[in-house]
């Protein structure tokens, strides 16, 4: 009898709610009435579901969430991230593909301080798409290049994904960041390899300017302020000033700041605007983060992560073979799912598969989140897509195939660091 429950429920959880995400519910609505008619035939009280949904939501970590995006909103806005820019090309834009690597450096830079990677590409892109079509980029190119540069801002800490696996996996969100620091840069990397690759093939040439020492040593002095960001949020985190949350509260300060009293590039109307934007997206998430804990929570009680865990561990034992599994999963569903989504919903699933493998869940969340990643760029969600769509003025046809050389060179950072465990834990074992 036991078992018939088990497997109703399994089919109630997970048949359900694929059944409602096929008929386009949005995904908070889905989780939320598929954990609700669980608890009605498990009899459970409808009490335990609200406090389930109020303990998720009363959780200090989380405030980092909705603060960087605020903190992205407002660089953004004031001007911050314009000068990032200016540094990034000055120092490679003279190189033959320049302005197209400056697209990724500069989402790096930003990525720092905005942990998104739709605002990512939405700071970098109204930049360097118009910068880029200048030059006699293709417009499709264009796009898909700060497209793929929007994607290290889930990854580069401080990473929003980071933050909210460290909180449901019970896992050191300053670990996490220390972990992703070296796979972000190797991406970052490796992507303007592919940048500078595709523009010999496409004969795109750099600009005209020369690199000039003493123009990027004016350029860095220019955007001093602008460069502190990263090193006042990750330093403060690393030299025990402040916590990973208390950061982001900094950062959405010091921003504010900058902005408005030094730039003086943000108005009161402006950050009122942005403000109101980080609520809107803080709400929703607020209630996709509380039914999806309670959903998690009836998986739990029925032990249906634990009988997904034999039954993987059945089919192979081999730690590597698992993460290749769960990554071709994640891509799959990256493209009707939005990463924060795929972080709430399966991390709790996964969770003691990678334990009871033997794999390092610190390991796992780079695998995780570069898969997200991923999503960005495949339709039909493929969010930065549609923002870099709108800037560069192409269709998503064409976009979406210039982005297929990016999104095969991420596949192949994946299995590296799938392969290559130590570059994400190299840096955690050695400083913490």
């Amino acid at each position: 009898m036991l078992e018939t429950s088990v497997a109703v429920v399994g089919w109630i959880l997970f048949g359900g709610l694929a059944l409602l995400l096929v008929l386009r519910v949005p995904l908070g609505f889905a989780l939320a009435v598929s954990t609700a008619v669980a608890y009605v035939y498990t009899g459970d009280s409808f009490v335990s579901l609200a406090q389930s949904f109020y303990d998720s939501v009363d959780s200090f970590p989380l405030v980092a969430v909705p603060m960087f995006f605020l903190a992205g909103s407002v660089m953004e806005t004031g001007g911050i991230s314009r000068r990032l820019v200016a540094v990034a090309e000055a120092t490679i834009g003279s190189i033959r593909g320049g302005l197209g690597m400056v697209a990724i450096l500069a989402s790096m830079f930003f990525s720092a301080i905005s942990g998104s990677g739709p605002a990512t590409t939405a700071a970098v892109g109204g930049i360097m798409v118009p910068a880029m079509l200048c030059r006699n980029y293709p417009a499709a190119l264009s796009g898909a290049i700060v497209a793929t540069g929007g994607t290290l801002g889930v990854l580069i800490p401080p990473s929003i994904l980071l933050i909210l696996y460290g909180v449901l996996a019970d896992v050191s969100i300053s670990k996490l960041f220390l972990g992703a620091m070296l796979p972000g840069l190797f991406i970052g990397f490796f992507l303007m390899f592919v940048v500078y690759l595709l523009c010999r093939v496409l004969g795109v040439q750099g600009t005209e300017e020369r690199f000039d020492l003493k123009r990027l040593l004016r350029t860095i002095w220019s955007a001093k302020l602008s460069l502190l960001v990263p090193v006042i949020i990750l330093g403060g985190i690393y030299a025990g000033i402040f916590t990973a949350t208390e950061s982001a509260v900094v950062a959405v300060f010091y921003g504010v700041f900058v902005s408005m009293f030094i730039y003086r590039e943000l108005s009161f109307a402006q950050l009122k605007k942005v403000v109101l934007s980080s609520a809107k997206v803080t709400g929703k998430l607020g209630i996709l983060w509380g039914v999806s804990v309670a959903y998690g929570e009836v998986m739990t009680m029925y032990k249906l992560p634990t009988i997904l865990s034999e039954h993987m561990l059945g089919f192979t034992s081999s730690p590597v073979l698992i993460l290749f599994i769960i990554s071709l999963f994640l891509i799959f569903t990256g493209c009707f799912m939005n990463s924060i989504s795929q972080v709430i919903l399966f991390t709790p699933i996964y969770l003691p598969v990678i334990k009871a493998a033997g794999i390092d869940p610190i390991h796992f969340a780079m695998v995780f989140v570069i898969n997200a990643e991923i999503g960005f760029l495949t339709p039909p969600l493929g969010t930065n897509l549609f923002v870099a769509m709108e800037q560069s003025g192409v269709t998503l046809g064409a976009i979406s195939k210039a982005v297929i050389p990016f999104i095969i060179s991420l596949f192949v950072a994946t299995a590296i660091i799938i392969l290559v465990p130590q570059l994400t834990l190299w840096l955690p074992g050695l400083l913490m």
